[in-house]
């Protein structure tokens, strides 16, 4: 058995992973300083403990905090740490900002979720109402040692697959290469992409259209092209007329230029926002 101390653990992610570790082989100590996110364990059974008696001989431990709050609470929990202490993080950012202690007897390792796909054979309501994942649809995570053993790669994927699951793949990947799939891929991209897509199907009302027509094209649509350009079904192509309307259209709507985001200063500027600690007043 493991100890884990799970820092965060009444916040919306906490709980999330609360959830999953409880009937785990896990014996997981829950710390939480919000009131609210003490009363929110304290309704599920989970008698929050203080950071000192959790982290007294944890093996683990899983930050479940804000991307610009870990350098802070990690140096002050630092030297709190055994040495081999596992500490997992939920977001690749402060690892690939440098922001973790230089600390050799430390073992660093980040975990993210892709959340359920799209494309999936899930049938029960509840699973396919499950949209990001961890309570009733499978997903597949992606998982990255920043530092120690292969050993310790082991432990960390298997409580991943535990605070994610159900879990299919878990697919294993460097810091930069999680920097380029969140961030730049998932929020910089993606994020920008879809935001403009219900921007015109708002605009698309706005000229006249009844917005529920709007809003069952645009998402039929989606799947649809989603499948063409993902070559999800086989044979699935573009129309003439479409791909001419794509071709038009598309330095109308981006830059030529725009895959510089992916470009490492760009991400850095990018995780350097999200790490920062914005300054009260």
């Amino acid at each position: 058995m493991k100890t884990i101390a799970l820092l965060g653990a009444g916040g919306k992610m906490g709980l999330r992973l609360s959830a999953n570790l409880q009937g785990s082989p896990y014996d997981v100590r829950h710390v939480e300083i919000g009131e609210n996110g003490q009363a929110a364990l304290r309704a599920r059974g989970i008698e929050p403990q203080s950071a000192d008696t959790a982290l007294a001989g944890a093996e683990a431990v899983i930050l479940a905090v804000p991307d610009n709050r870990i350098q802070s609470i990690l140096e002050s929990i630092e030297k709190k740490l055994a040495p081999g202490t596992l500490v997992i993080l939920l977001d690749v950012a402060a690892a690939y900002a440098g922001l973790l202690p230089d600390n050799p007897s430390l073992h660093y390792f980040v975990t993210h979720p892709c959340h359920p796909p799209i494309f999936s054979d899930e049938v029960e309501p509840l699973a396919q109402r499950d949209f990001f994942g961890g309570e009733h649809a499978k997903q597949h995570i992606t998982c990255c040692l920043i530092s120690g053993p292969e050993e310790a790669y082991a432990a960390g994927e298997q409580i991943a697959r535990t605070i994610y699951k159900p879990v299919m793949k878990s697919h294993r990947c460097t810091a930069e290469q999680m920097a380029i799939l969140e961030p730049a891929l998932s929020e910089t991209v993606l994020g920008t992409c879809l935001t403009v897509l219900r921007e015109a199907t708002d605009e698309a009302a706005r000229r006249g259209v009844p917005y529920e027509a709007a809003r069952d094209f645009i998402l039929g649509h989606m799947r649809v092209e989603l499948a063409i350009v993902f070559e999800e079904k086989e044979g699935a192509v573009f129309s003439d007329g479409a791909l001419k309307a794509i071709d038009r259209a598309r330095n109308v709507i981006f830059q030529p230029d725009w895959k510089r985001v992916f470009e490492p200063e760009a991400i850095n500027e990018s995780v350097e926002h999200i790490t920062r600690v914005e300054k009260a007043g």
